[in-house]
């Protein structure tokens, strides 16, 4: 089973179990990049996630902003990367650029 079937199938199942969810998406990369477009993580109302759009850099980020996203149900694209003077606040160390989209998931 492919990584992104096990995403989407725990998605379908916090779905099924009466939670809302959301679906992250990496959708353009530059540079040195962890992951590649199509990528995905799928974050539960309650915190709760599974896969990676960034290797660990800023899964935490990209949580907090899928829980707004499933607060006032507006998608949003997020980008991180690296300035030199924020190369370790944002996490992307690699030297990268990352573009996430996340949305609910009806």
């Amino acid at each position: 089973m492919s990584d992104t079937h096990q995403i989407l199938r725990q998605a379908m199942d916090w779905k099924n179990a009466g939670h809302a969810v959301a679906l992250a998406t990496v959708v353009k990369t530059w540079g040195s990049a962890p992951r590649r477009p199509g990528h995905h993580m799928a974050v539960s109302d309650k915190g709760d996630f599974v896969g990676s759009v960034s290797g660990g850099c800023i899964e935490g980020a990209v949580v907090d902003e899928a829980l707004q996203v499933l607060s006032d149900n507006n998608p949003r694209l997020l980008e991180f990367g690296v300035t030199n003077d924020r190369a370790w606040e944002v996490g992307l160390a690699c030297g990268g650029r990352i573009e996430i989209y996340v949305e609910p998931v009806e």
